[in-house]
């Protein structure tokens, strides 16, 4: 009984360290792309997007003044 405890709650642990190292790497690649324009016009093609000049500004402008992003 006390390895079925056990293995559930590593396996919660587990998901939790998993998620947190996630999200860590997404918000480190997300500000590289802000100085990066390349990156953001590869994920927008990525995403069916393609962006002119004037809207990867409007993105990268977006993406500087976001709290969530710092």
């Amino acid at each position: 009984m006390w390895t079925w405890i056990i293995a559930i709650l590593m396996l919660i642990v587990g998901l939790v360290i998993g998620f947190a190292v996630g999200v860590f790497y997404l918000r480190k690649q997300v500000e590289k792309m802000q100085s990066n324009p390349e990156m953001l016009q590869k994920m927008a093609k990525q995403m069916g997007y393609n962006l002119n000049q004037k809207q990867m500004n409007r993105v990268q402008h977006m993406m500087k003044n976001n709290k969530k992003f710092k």
